[in-house]
């Protein structure tokens, strides 16, 4: 079935042509490169993994109830419009709420292989475009994952949403080398990291916990290295060029955190648009869950040297100041291991099973005729 049958609006063009600027750099020094990028590079190529089988598809998914979403995170829950609803309607709210993350998930990663395919044709440096290279794959992968989950399982897209369209573009568009690295591996792969790891660590459905522990595994990775890269650049520029990168994080953060309302969703229910804006600002787990997707974004800001007086004020209007203490190393040593652990658990069971059939055949195979 073609994706476009599965949208639930039209997405527009069938496909979306951002115009680009800047050079296409090669390094002719093949011999050096800064250690820790080399070794990010190292780990980046034993980490590759095959999305069709190291996740079990074979796991059901119920449509109507695919998080175990709680009926209190929903923002029409306690309004009038819930109170009318059937279960039935219930669980098609989930359902598109799901679809809806989960679509801008994929259009997400599209966006940050196109990304990292730009940073390997623009950065200076050679260690640099050897590690975009592994990332390029990455975000492929991650892109098929989501996509077949949504085919397979959901069997409902949503467009991608235009404040994360408006970010992407404005990241592509520029023609300075770093800003790839600033609007992706900073704030889209921020944010896509702590919403992954929200849904993550609450979920009990067995199929999205796998992508999600699996993606979140190379997304720690990506986040490293625009911090590793960008923190090196950024020394050497004039307090001028750090407030215009300063001004586009600024810019980027608000349309985040504004585009994580879901008010499409709502829509699609036959809510007005202005009534909807209204429910989602007003739901306290959605202002939960706006700060706390600030939780990889502010610290990583900090790290690579953007903490100017504008910017930090931004983020205390935002009530996400005091994320700039949190320790992205142990967020990322915390993402691998939960990944390690599953696989894990999931081998341990597989062997298991195993044994058990050995046993049965043995048994059989010794019964009297």
């Amino acid at each position: 079935m073609s994706t476009h049958e599965l949208y639930t609006g039209p997405p527009g063009a069938p496909d979306w042509q951002v115009p680009s600027a800047g050079s296409a750099r090669f390094s002719w020094e093949y011999d050096e490169g800064r250690d820790r990028l080399l070794a990010l590079y190292q780990k980046g190529k034993d980490k590759q993994w095959d999305g069709t089988k190291r996740i079990d598809w074979d796991l059901e998914v119920d449509p109507l109830d695919p998080l175990g979403t709680p009926d209190e995170s929903l923002s029409l829950y306690g309004t009038p419009h819930w109170a009318k609803m059937t279960e039935r309607d219930k669980g098609e709210l989930r359902k598109h709420y799901a679809s809806w993350q989960f679509s801008q998930f994929l259009h997400g990663e599209q966006g940050a292989m196109v990304c990292a395919a730009r940073i390997v044709e623009s950065a200076p440096d050679l260690d640099a475009k050897f590690y975009s290279a592994t990332q390029t794959m990455d975000e492929a992968r991650h892109a098929e994952i989501y996509a077949r989950f949504l085919h397979e399982k959901m069997g409902m897209l949503y467009p991608i949403n235009d404040n994360l369209q408006s970010l992407l573009g404005d990241t592509l568009r520029d023609s300075r080398w770093d800003m790839p690295y600033l609007g992706m591996q900073v704030l889209i792969e921020g944010l896509a990291l702590a919403a992954f790891g929200m849904i993550r660590d609450t979920t009990d459905k067995p199929l999205p916990q796998q992508i999600l522990a699996y993606v979140m595994q190379d997304e720690a990775r990506h986040v490293a290295f625009g911090r590793m890269a960008l923190r090196d650049y950024y020394k050497q520029l004039t307090d001028a060029e750090l407030r215009e990168r300063e001004e586009f994080v600024i810019e980027g953060c608000y349309l985040m955190r504004d585009r994580l309302r879901g008010v499409e969703v709502l829509e699609n229910f036959g809510i007005p648009k202005a009534q909807a804006e209204e429910y989602s600002e007003q739901s306290e787990f959605l202002a939960l869950f706006r700060q706390l997707l600030f939780s990889r974004i502010v610290p990583c800001v900090k790290d690579i040297g953007l903490w100017g007086k504008r910017l930090q004020q931004a983020y205390v209007d935002m009530g996400v100041l005091e994320l700039g203490d949190a320790s992205l190393d142990q967020l990322m040593t915390q993402d691998e291991e939960i990944a390690e652990k599953l696989d894990a658990e999931r081998f341990a069971a597989e062997e298991r099973e195993r044994v058990t059939e050995v046993r049965g055949a043995i048994a059989a195979g010794g019964a009297p005729d």
